[in-house]
């Protein structure tokens, strides 16, 4: 008769059942919904942060004295710029997309008191977007075959007698801006005042993109977009001809 020492323990018995699986695809699922919060939330956070220059306005400082006189030809110099902006949204949060270039000539001819010409030729290939040159901007506006914008005035635009003193002047004026192989008509709302030896004119043009047929700029798929239509905006700082 054996002793009860020298028994040994009985095997704890097997589990019954199909073995147990690790979920491992609820992981990965979980891991797939973190990223695409994060990058929606990246993108969020990028238009949010995203510097856009004010719209082109008449500088707020106060203007010098006129000096000599308003009849003649006034022709775009230093300080002058043009460029677009639109509207982009992702997520429920919205910016503006500003371009911006300094390439600019042009004039206007005043005479007795009355704009009687005015051309201005804006050159896209230097726009640049945050300082940088955007590729599919420049896909969009054609810029290799259209290397350049033009503003043609239509109509005559008389000036007030308060504007030769030196006052800020609003006005509405008709004229044909050209690009992307087409002219069509518009009209602007500018400002203008005489500040000293120069003529300075702001304004904007309301611009949608198939009205030129220009395709519009890709935004961020299914992210968010970029509006199919922007604004044209400008100041023109202009010096009479043969003042120096």
């Amino acid at each position: 008769m054996s002793s009860e020492a020298g028994r040994r323990a009985p095997a704890p018995a097997a589990p019954s059942g199909p073995a147990r699986r690790r979920p491992w695809w609820r992981w990965i699922l979980a891991g797939a919904v973190a990223l695409v919060i994060l990058v929606v939330v990246a993108v969020g956070i990028f238009i949010k942060l995203q510097p856009a220059p004010p719209p082109l306005a008449l500088p707020t400082a106060r203007a010098a004295a006129p000096v000599g006189p308003v009849d003649g030809t006034w022709q775009a110099g230093p300080g002058s710029v043009a460029g677009f902006r639109v509207r982009e949204s992702a997520l429920g949060i919205s910016n503006d997309v500003v371009g911006r270039t300094d390439a600019i000539t042009g004039a206007i001819v005043v005479s007795n008191h009355r704009v009687t010409r005015a051309m201005f030729r804006i050159g896209l290939t230097t726009m640049k977007v945050g300082g940088k040159v955007q590729p599919q901007f420049a896909d969009s506006l054609g810029t290799r075959a259209y290397s350049s914008a033009t503003f043609t005035l239509g109509q005559p635009v008389a000036l007030s007698p308060a504007f030769a003193s030196g006052a800020a002047i609003t006005a509405t004026v008709t004229g044909r801006l050209a690009m992307h192989g087409s002219s069509r008509p518009v009209t602007v709302t500018i400002s203008g005042r005489r500040n000293g030896r120069m003529l300075q004119v702001a304004g904007s043009i309301p611009v949608a993109f198939a009205g030129w047929g220009i395709k519009g700029p890709g935004g961020f798929g299914f992210l968010g977009s970029l509006a199919n239509h922007g604004v044209a905006e400008f100041l023109f700082v202009l010096h009479r001809s043969g003042t120096g």
